[in-house]
């Protein structure tokens, strides 16, 4: 895993440059937080390959953990792909609520999700 810094009129957001999953657990997340961190950012960019598929089913409470550390660390979190193929209404609900703020935001494309990570 590496871990690209970019900067946008100032601004430094990471982003996660891999193949396959990155956070399997919460113990990764923690761990990305921290290397988030280290690199002078408070912004990243993942995309939904980077997260186990457990992420995405809510009952496992997985996202819930994650994203409260994200939020606890004072951290936005950009998750970039396609989210059409999920068929939970509960998990479309969520990411509607997501992007309802500026902390957790479900993006298509990496551009949009790096440009709304720099206004915020």
């Amino acid at each position: 895993m590496e871990i690209k810094l970019i900067n946008i009129d100032g601004v430094t957001i990471c982003e996660v440059s891999a193949n396959g999953t990155v956070v399997n657990n919460l113990n990764d997340a923690l761990d990305l937080i921290g290397n988030v961190s280290y690199q002078g950012s408070r912004k990243l960019v993942v995309r939904t390959e980077h997260l186990a598929i457990e992420f995405f089913d809510l009952k496992t409470k997985l996202a819930g953990e994650i994203l409260q550390k994200f939020s606890n660390y004072d951290m936005q979190l950009a998750i970039v792909g396609e989210n059409s193929h999920f068929n939970s209404t509960a998990l479309k609900s969520f990411i509607v609520e997501c992007n309802r703020g500026n902390r957790i935001l479900f993006e298509e494309s990496r551009e949009v999700a790096l440009e709304a990570l720099a206004k915020c």
